[in-house]
């Protein structure tokens, strides 16, 4: 039994010793590495590296390498598999084994198959099996010597269009203007000089360019971009010797100041920017839409650059590793008409204002300006501080977008205050006061507040002279009449606090609080907290000459033309007696819009003065209003305001834009 128990002793013992003695296989060792490469830890398989292997790469340029081609190329979700034999194979000196890999690049997915070899040596009184590694096992067409290359193709960014398809934001040229250090005049300073003064540049710039290490006297040196349409400056730019330029490719805004705050404009690139749209596909060298619709239409019109990874052979050879295709930005068609758009700059010319443009019956935006603007080319291109402090310190605030803003609409309003009225029943074309004063207050509860009337006409007010002669206490009396709770909802449905879907951001015109009767008054007549934007302005018209129905207005020629935004919202009837006093408004002379008559071209409006002040009896900010439409023709409503400016100014203007259209056959 003793002697039984002893030999199965030995032989468990023999068998442990046997098993632990067991030479590791070449299956369990490239397991091992694979498992490590999949983890990344590059340092750790320098390890299994052969002698052989070993002597063609140090560690530190081997994991090196694996890290930047794998950062370079954005690796990941690596998956090297290999499957281990289900019967093991007996290898003498060294075994060839099969592997994939799959990972995702920047370019997209890369996958191969390649066979790894592996070698028996001894190390240390140890035998073991290494990785006979070389450069193909990183990818099998990556022979020593060669490259990896990767480049990003440049979307390129869409276009923004008005209605007829002119280009309003383009992929066009900039003049880049530089110098050839070896034919400037002499004396070369005074040139210098000059040449900075005109580049908004310091000297110290300039001479920088010109001293760096590649320079030559016959080479071009380039200095700044400047915008092509600036004709007067390239004059005096090239009239100095040895100025001289060349053609690039730039973001270009033909139409310049016109649309700037509309348009906005593009810049590189920040580091901030990168942080923040982090997997979005942006590299330092991109560009970026910062202002107006380059930046609300960012996504759209950016487009996904395209990236290229090839290995370059040491002959030059190229072989396509990986690509991902460039996809353009796709180009936006609006629905401005970029001539109403400019005849309409050019009347705020010189002054602060805002102005729009719509189709009452299709809701089509024609125009969207705000003024004074700015150069978006010189914006896109570079300004210097110097130029931008010059903007930010302008009074009429150039950089101030006015047409995304509400202000206080003053008389303007009075057509819709009348409308509600109107169709609650609570007001009639015939409804009249008998007002003889320049002041009226409901009674002594109002203490020293007074609604004042600018109008000298006398006697028993109907809707009608109230209207022609802008009569602030008729209107604030009827809005008394009307109850805050009746004046308030005709408000919200004219689109008062709501802003349907737009393609620009612009702030809703708001009522503000009307907790009293003094301010029920005030807002009747346009004053009070009530504010307006000068798109919805000339939204709230639509119903009189739109079969009563409240359009919606759209930017974007995509957009289902025709919405309506409130339907019924003035009866027919009412809609046709309100648009026919307007028309008095301009016909009566001593309508408040009379100067804004022209022969044989109807037209109907309404003005407003609109005062912001702190308290009565101080004189206040005035801002003039002007609202116009051909009723016989309604294709378009015209809305102005100017800061600083009485409404006989803004109708003058108005009535200038309607007269250009009508000489050019519009």
């Amino acid at each position: 039994m003793k002697r039984a128990l002893f030999i199965l002793l030995s032989v468990l013992i023999a068998a442990l010793i046997s098993g632990c003695s067991k030479e590791p296989t070449p299956e369990e060792r490239f397991s091992q590495y694979v498992k490590l490469w999949n983890d990344q830890k590059f340092d750790e398989m320098y390890g299994f590296l052969s002698a052989k292997a070993k002597g063609s790469i140090t560690k530190e340029e081997f994991v090196s390498r694996y890290n930047k081609i794998y950062k370079d190329l954005e690796i990941n979700q690596l998956k090297v598999s290999y499957k281990q034999p289900e019967e093991e194979k007996e290898y003498e000196e060294d075994a060839e084994l099969p592997f994939s890999a799959k990972m995702d690049s920047a370019a997209g997915p890369i996958e191969f198959d390649h066979n790894a070899t592996l070698v028996k040596e001894e190390r240390e009184d140890k035998t073991n099996w290494y990785v006979d590694w070389n450069t193909t096992y990183i990818f099998p067409e990556l022979e020593a010597g060669d490259k990896i290359s990767f480049k990003n193709v440049q979307a390129e960014r869409g276009s923004i269009l008005d209605r007829a398809g002119n280009g309003l934001a383009i992929n066009g040229t900039a003049v880049q203007v530089g110098v050839v250090p070896g034919k400037l005049g002499e004396p070369k300073g005074q040139t210098i000089t000059k040449l900075a003064e005109l580049l908004d540049m310091k000297e110290e710039q300039i001479n920088k360019a010109m001293n760096a290490g590649w320079v030559k006297p016959d080479l071009f040196v380039p200095l700044k971009k400047v915008s092509k349409t600036d004709k007067a400056l390239h004059e005096k730019l090239f009239a100095l010797d040895g100025v001289t330029s060349q053609m690039v490719g730039a973001r270009e805004y033909p139409y310049g100041e016109a649309l700037s705050h509309l348009l906005g404009y593009i810049g590189p690139v920040t580091a901030d920017d990168l942080e923040k749209l982090k997997g979005k596909g942006y590299t330092s060298t991109d560009i970026i839409g910062r202002r107006g619709l380059e930046q609300v239409l960012e996504e759209k019109l950016k487009g996904t650059n395209g990236v290229r990874i090839s290995i370059v052979e040491e002959d030059g050879t190229v072989k396509k590793l990986a690509e991902k295709p460039v996809e353009n930005g796709q180009d936006v068609q609006l629905t401005i008409d970029v001539v109403a758009q400019q005849q309409l700059y050019d009347q705020l010319k010189g002054k602060a204002g805002t102005a729009s443009a719509i189709n009452p019956t299709t809701g089509e935006t024609l125009a969207l300006v705000s003024a004074p603007g700015f150069d978006p080319n010189e914006m896109t291109l570079g300004i210097s501080q110097n130029k931008r402090k010059i903007l930010e310190e302008d009074q009429l605030k150039p950089l101030l977008n006015r047409f995304k803003l509400t202000y206080v609409p003053g008389s303007v309003i009075k057509p819709i205050t009348a409308a509600i009225g109107l169709e609650s029943d609570k007001l009639k074309l015939g409804t009249a006061f008998e007002i003889n004063e320049k002041q009226w207050q409901k009674d002594a509860s109002w203490g020293n507040y007074k609604v004042t009337r600018y109008s000298d006409v006398k006697g028993s007010i109907n809707l009608e002279k109230a209207l022609v002669y802008s009569d602030n206490i008729y209107f604030a009396r009827a809005a008394l009449g009307m109850g805050a709770e009746t004046f308030t909802a005709g408000l919200k449905k004219f689109g008062f606090e709501d802003q349907p879907e737009y393609l620009y951001p612009i702030e809703p015109s708001q009522i503000g609080k009307i907790d009293s009767e003094i301010s029920l008054a005030d807002s009747a007549y346009g004053q009070g907290q009530i504010e307006m934007n000068i798109l919805h302005l000339a939204t709230t018209y639509s119903p009189f000459v739109n079969k009563g129905n409240l359009i919606k207005p759209i930017l974007n020629m995509e957009d289902e033309q025709g919405q309506v935004w409130q339907e019924g919202l003035v009866s027919p009837d009412n809609a046709a007696a309100l648009s026919n006093i307007l028309t008095k408004v301009i016909t009566d002379p001593k309508g408040t819009a009379h100067n804004g008559l022209i022969a044989n071209y109807p037209l109907a409006g309404k003005t407003g003065t609109a005062e912001i002040k702190e308290k009565q009896g101080e004189k206040g900010k005035e801002l003039g209003w002007f609202v116009a439409y051909n009723p016989q023709s309604a294709d378009m409503i015209v809305a102005m305001m100017i800061e600083d400016s009485g409404s006989k100014d803004v109708v003058t203007r108005v009535k200038e834009y309607y007269e250009l259209r009508l000489q050019s056959g519009m």
